[in-house]
C-alpha cells in the first residue's frame, strides 16, 4: 500500500508540474493534445488534488498497518525469549536437583558402605563372623 500511495502522490505531483510549466492552457501527453477551459481545468485540478489526498492516505495507512506488524512480531519475540529463559532456568534448577540427589545418594551408600565395614570388623572380632 505504501508503494501505490507514493506511485499516485508522484502522479498527482508529475501533473502539477505539468500545469505550472506550461504556459498555455493546450497540453499534450503522449502525442495527445488537450485543451481545457475554466471548468475542465477546476475539474483536472480537483481531481489531481483526490488523488494526491490517496495516496498520501495510502501511504499513511501503509506505515501504520507496518508499525502493527511489527509491533506484534517484536512482542512474539520477546515472549518467546522469555519463554526460552524460564525454560533455561527451570533445566538448571532440574539439573542441580538431580545433581544433589546423586551426592546424597552416593553419600548414603558410602556410609552404608562404612557401616557395614564396620560390622564385618566387630563380627570377626568377636568370632562370629564365618568365612564360606
Amino acid at each position: 500500500m505504501i508503494v501505490l500511495g507514493l506511485l499516485l502522490a508522484l502522479l498527482a505531483g508529475g501533473a502539477l508540474y505539468l500545469v505550472l510549466t506550461e504556459e498555455s492552457t493546450r497540453y499534450v501527453l503522449f502525442g495527445y493534445a488537450f485543451e481545457l477551459d475554466h471548468v475542465q481545468m477546476f475539474l483536472a485540478g480537483a481531481a489531481g488534488a483526490a488523488v494526491l489526498l490517496l495516496g498520501l492516505w495510502l501511504m499513511g495507512s501503509g506505515s501504520r498497518r507496518s508499525a502493527r506488524r511489527h509491533r506484534r512480531l517484536r512482542a512474539a519475540r520477546a515472549e518467546a525469549s522469555d519463554r526460552v529463559a524460564r525454560l533455561e532456568d527451570e533445566k538448571r534448577d532440574l539439573e542441580r536437583k538431580l545433581k544433589r540427589e546423586h551426592a546424597d545418594r552416593d553419600q548414603a551408600e558410602r556410609e552404608g558402605t562404612e557401616r557395614a565395614e564396620t560390622t564385618g570388623d566387630r563380627l570377626v572380632a568377636r568370632g562370629t563372623h564365618t568365612r564360606p
